[in-house]
């Protein structure tokens, strides 16, 4: 009953509906199919009438997240994605509209030319020769085996080859029309060369008060309607907001570094039995977890020049078993103990040949070794490597993918503290660093299996291995649920207000006003608030905010209290948004018309004393650097002069800094040379190489819509 009561009440608004459709169907029958189509719901943008589906772009970020080891944040990995896939549909429309077909042949034919295909001894045949055909079997054993990750990454490799042989064709076709002709050539050669000596008058803008100049509202509107082009805008949104960080007191770390220096001596558990400290214990990893360490268990060891400043002095002077701390460091409170002293040089020199296989970090689409015949390969090579330095050279150019190649694998020096850092491989360290110079050996290490020679080491001294316990400084409860109330305070103090209430709150507070200017849509982050803020530019962006709206947002570390300030809608920038940057112009175009005015002659004498300034000369220069003493950088006023007659008086020419009349008295133009084709040369050479701008024109130039703002929550 309740259900049919439901279908009573919302009667007419079905009725509705339904007409509107059946109004639509009679107008054209097509329409009803679409009006009751969600299609359009599962698509994230068009490019060129092409549709993106929903489904097709978030493979795709995954796809992506997955190949960058989710080093990408969400917005970057969409952003990357979108762009990628404008490319692929752009280049393929683009070279469709020529005429110019890339089929599965191309690529097959580009793939299969690559040195890491043609060049892989597991693909050929008995005579020692690329086999076309075992390579196509294993791509095919590859896309129906199990390892779907690896068949993936070959999928992804070979779309992405698909993908450069577009963009690169169509490239090739524009640059093809870009060269340049000998007369062009010859013409650069003298606008380069040609010298040019003149008498001018100069009369800066700055002669003219900015408060007799009065530049509107309605100019800058009428000059940004005149270039279109130079003041197109995305959608965006302004903020303006007060963060409320959440941190510890002095109360606060007075308790956690008191709870810290509790846990150095032995105590007793409510059984009076014996609890070891610190000091005592030698269980690390019981004493880690039963205290809950904020830092992990980690027993590396360290240099003089790596132990922690506080404590490094004590440490040096220390002996095993000795403790040290509390000690305050990068918002720990810790507490240290040596358990181990050995000796260390803090560099190493080695060289190397790896040996990746399936499964390795970094190991490419073209890596077909399992770690087994890796490891075969491996002790093979070191077999003839181990006492032939010229033999070592050899496998490292034919095996390393990396510069070290062209270096007989040298991996040059690294020191102590880079070789143990997560940047570098630890098993990779731990053998050069714990070896002797000369010592050759496999090693396994993430990358597969590396064959290492220690060429050399220097500055052997004390290592000493540290373990360190700490507990983060962080806000109590108490300090947590303080702040908390300060932000809410804040926010239902300005409820049902406007933005002159929320600056005025803030001033009355004494908080700090930040502001955001320019969001867009897709951003995730607010200048000067770590960590993400989407929740944030996702409401700025809801069709429910209006200019002057609040809310609070929690946000890492603390609370945010935002207020939108200013709505901004795609296409032509606002005369408020636009005045920053066509204010100066306009400026000094007002400005340039008084000057001229009062630029009167019929020489340059004439027209000095009108001005009150002297005429002065300027000698030798070129349009390669068009600086006119005195004056500073003016390529326009130069390129004028290049193009003036000799003797002949011009006048009121605006240049960057102010109203020139001039006369040229000589032009000096180069000797001829033989041959002006390293000139053409060049010239093409410099058309050629903005190429690379191609796309970005081609983008402006295609019909694109994007609808992601929809998919990533924003109504």
């Amino acid at each position: 009953m309740a259900i049919l009561s439901k279908i009573r009440e919302r009667s007419v608004a079905l009725i509705a509906v339904i007409g509107l459709a059946l109004f639509a169907f009679v107008l054209d029958p097509s329409t009803l199919t679409d009006f009751f189509n969600s299609s359009k719901i599962n698509e994230v943008g068009e490019i060129g009438g092409e549709p993106i589906s929903r489904q097709e772009y978030a493979e795709a970020v995954d796809s992506y997240k997955t190949r960058t080891q989710n080093r990408a944040t969400e917005m970057q990995a969409a952003n990357a994605v979108w762009n990628n896939l404008l490319r692929e549909k752009i280049y393929s429309q683009q070279l469709e509209e020529a005429g110019v077909t890339i089929g599965e042949s191309d690529v097959w034919n580009e793939l299969i030319s690559l040195p890491s295909v043609s060049q892989n001894p597991q693909f050929f045949n008995e005579a020692g020769l690329f086999d076309e055909n075992m390579f196509k079997q294993f791509l095919q054993d590859t896309r129906n085996g199990e390892n779907r990750e690896l068949a993936k990454a070959w999928d992804d490799y070979i779309n992405l080859i698909g993908l450069n042989l577009k963009r690169n064709t169509y490239n090739n076709l524009v640059s093809a029309g870009l060269g340049a002709s000998l007369k062009e050539g010859k013409d650069r050669y003298n606008e380069e060369n040609t010298k040019i000596s003149a008498d001018f008058v100069y009369v800066p803008y700055l002669t003219i008060p900015d408060s007799l100049v009065n530049v509107s509202k309605a100019d800058i509107e009428a000059y940004v309607k005149s270039h279109p082009k130079e003041f197109q805008v995305e959608e965006t949104r302004d903020l303006s907001f007060v963060k409320f960080d959440i941190k510890a007191t002095q109360e606060d770390k007075d308790e956690i570094k008191k709870s810290v220096a509790d846990l150095l001596n032995d105590t007793k558990d409510r059984n009076d039995l014996d609890v070891l400290g610190f000091k005592n214990t030698e269980d690390y990893q019981l004493f880690f977890e039963e205290n809950e360490s904020d830092l992990p268990l980690i027993q590396n060891y360290l240099l003089e020049a790596q132990v922690p400043t506080v404590i490094s002095k004590e440490v040096v002077a220390g002996k095993v078993n000795d403790t040290f701390g509390p000690y305050e460091e990068g918002n720990f409170y810790k507490i240290s103990k040596i358990v181990d002293i050995i000796q260390r040089p803090d560099s190493v020199s080695s060289s190397y040949i790896l040996i990746p296989h399936i499964g390795a970090a970094r190991a490419g689409a073209d890596v077909t070794q399992t770690e087994e015949q890796a490891k075969v390969t491996a002790d093979s090579i070191f077999k003839l490597v181990r006492n032939n330095k010229k033999k070592f050279e050899e496998m490292a150019a034919k095996y390393n993918t990396d510069s070290s190649k062209d270096k007989g694998g040298d991996l040059g020096w690294i020191n102590h503290q880079n070789a143990f850092s997560p940047r570098f491989d630890k098993d990779y360290a731990e053998f050069v660093f714990n070896n002797k110079k000369g010592e050759v050996k496999v090693v396994k290490t993430a990358f597969g299996y590396h064959i290492i020679r220690i060429d050399d080491q220097k500055n052997k001294q004390n290592a000493y291995k540290l373990v360190t316990f700490g507990k983060a400084i962080k806000p109590s409860q108490a300090t947590e649920d303080a702040i908390f109330q300060e932000a809410e305070t804040f926010a239902l103090s300005i409820m049902d207000g406007n933005t002159n209430k929320f600056y005025s709150a803030a001033r009355e507070k004494k908080y700090t006003t930040r502001p955001a200017i320019g969001l867009k849509v897709l951003d995730e982050r607010l200048p000067g608030v770590q960590g993400n803020s989407r929740e944030v530019i996702s409401w700025a962006f809801s069709s429910d905010t209006d200019k002057g709206d609040f809310k609070r947002f929690d946000v890492e570390g603390g609370y945010v209290v935002a207020t939108l300030v200013n709505k901004t809608k795609e296409g032509l920038m606002p005369a408020s948004k636009a005045t920053g940057r066509v204010k100066p112009i306009l400026l000094n175009e007002k400005k340039a018309k008084l000057i001229r005015e009062k630029m009167k002659g019929a020489t340059l004498n004439d027209i000095a004393t009108a001005n009150k300034v002297a005429v002065k000369k300027m000698s030798d220069v070129a349009l390669k650097s068009p600086s006119i003493t005195g004056v500073g950088f003016e390529p326009k006023v130069v390129g004028a002069m290049y193009y003036a007659k000799e003797n002949q008086l011009y006048n009121g020419i605006e240049g960057g800094k102010g109203v020139f009349a001039f006369v040229i008295t000589k032009k000096e133009k180069p000797a001829e040379v033989p041959n002006y084709e390293p000139f053409r040369q060049r010239l093409s050479e410099e058309r050629k190489g903005r190429v690379g701008n191609v796309f970005e024109a081609l983008k402006k130039s295609s019909d694109i819509e994007d609808n992601r703002a929809f998919f990533y929550g924003v109504n």
